[in-house]
């Protein structure tokens, strides 16, 4: 259980700062024509497809494959406990990866779909973007009701176990709960989960690690 608890610690924090590398991405590097043509708007995706891609493969399916570690390495360190809300919330936690993982599957081969389209006609191109895109942010960007579900399960769990700081955890249902506030179509719940997560993860992340450490410190030496 050592050693998953490290590598969980070092997906949380990992997830953090891939949380802060796309909002720097997003906020000072992206300039999407969001007022253009559909002539501009597939231009300039066209024109920025390999970073774009790159950027969404991190956030979605990289985050996806971190996001699995963390998951089971909550769950192998509050199994023991069998308490019905750790098995509840690693159910989400697993739906959680796989809708992840999914959305950045489908926005990458659907960007692609759609670029191929551009020649043949701007406007379908856009369109079929602009549905991928409402597909992506349906299942796993703008709608976090499930990754809510998680944290808020897990940190109940954990300070029922008395495991991870009180604060932590409070903060975990802080997350949480706005995590299952995405379900309103509003932007400022999924940028408050966004920021808040970073804390989260990256706070989560260095006490697995501080833990692991101070576990190894009191083995016995033979």
């Amino acid at each position: 259980m050592k050693g998953i608890q490290k590598l969980a610690g070092i997906s949380s924090i990992s997830e953090g700062l891939i949380y802060i590398v796309a909002f720097v991405y997003f906020g000072a590097f992206w300039s999407y024509p969001a007022d253009g043509s559909p002539v501009e708007k597939m231009t300039h995706l066209a024109e920025n497809q390999l970073l774009f891609s790159m950027i969404y493969f991190l956030m979605y399916v990289g985050f996806g494959v971190l996001l699995a570690v963390l998951v089971i390495g909550m769950h192998e360190r509050l199994k023991h406990t069998n308490n019905p809300v750790v098995t509840i919330g690693s159910v989400f936690g697993v739906i959680w990866v796989g809708l992840v993982i999914a959305s950045g599957m489908i926005s990458n081969i659907g960007l692609a779909h759609a670029i191929d389209l551009m020649e043949a006609s701007p406007e379908k191109a856009l369109d079929m973007w602009t549905t991928v895109s409402v597909i992506t942010e349906s299942i796993g960007g703008g709608n976090e009701l499930v990754g809510g579900l998680w944290v808020l399960l897990i940190s109940a769990a954990a300070i029922q176990e008395g495991w991870l700081p009180r604060r932590l955890n409070y903060l975990g249902y802080f997350v949480g709960i706005a995590g299952i506030a995405t379900i309103y179509p509003d932007e400022l719940f999924t940028e408050i989960f966004g920021v808040s997560q970073i804390v989260w993860f990256i706070w989560l992340g260095i006490c697995l690690l501080t833990q692991e450490n101070a576990n190894k410190s009191i083995q016995p030496t033979a």
